[in-house]
């Protein structure tokens, strides 16, 4: 999304952080397979994990969420009308995906399945690009 943004001249205005519903592996660096898949595209995956904070919900204007355990999971501690107005399924943004799309495990895909991931992710942040555009007249 970075990297997007970055692209769209947005890079200095939108603030992306990422983070897991639980906490056991906070502080690691995303997984070694998917760095060097997001590296051969020129994305540098350095971050560390966390886990979601509940005053992430007043933090941020969109809670996006991977797929459907961790969005059910997220909806049910969320505050009363958060989880209708900022939490949504990261692939509702691309108009070619199926409705109600989670991104798939990538560790379950076989050696393209960080590849495949990717390829979801970067179709579902260009639509959610053009969306904050359209929100926050940017």
């Amino acid at each position: 999304m970075r990297r997007l943004l970055e692209h769209a001249g947005l890079g200095g205005q939108v603030v992306v952080e990422s983070a897991g519903t639980a906490g056991y592996h906070t502080g690691d660096l995303p997984d070694r397979r998917s760095r060097a898949a997001a590296r051969t595209r020129g994305i540098e995956l350095s971050s560390r994990a966390q886990q979601f904070a509940a005053d992430d919900w007043q933090r941020f204007d969109y809670v996006l969420c991977m797929d459907r355990q961790n969005f059910d999971d997220l909806a049910a501690n969320a505050p009363e009308g958060a989880a209708q107005s900022k939490l949504k399924l990261l692939r509702s943004f691309d108009v070619d995906s199926p409705p109600g799309a989670g991104v798939p495990d990538p560790y379950y895909g076989g050696p393209d399945g960080f590849e495949h991931v990717l390829d979801l992710c970067e179709a579902a942040c260009a639509g959610l690009i053009l969306q904050i555009r359209r929100e926050h007249g940017l």
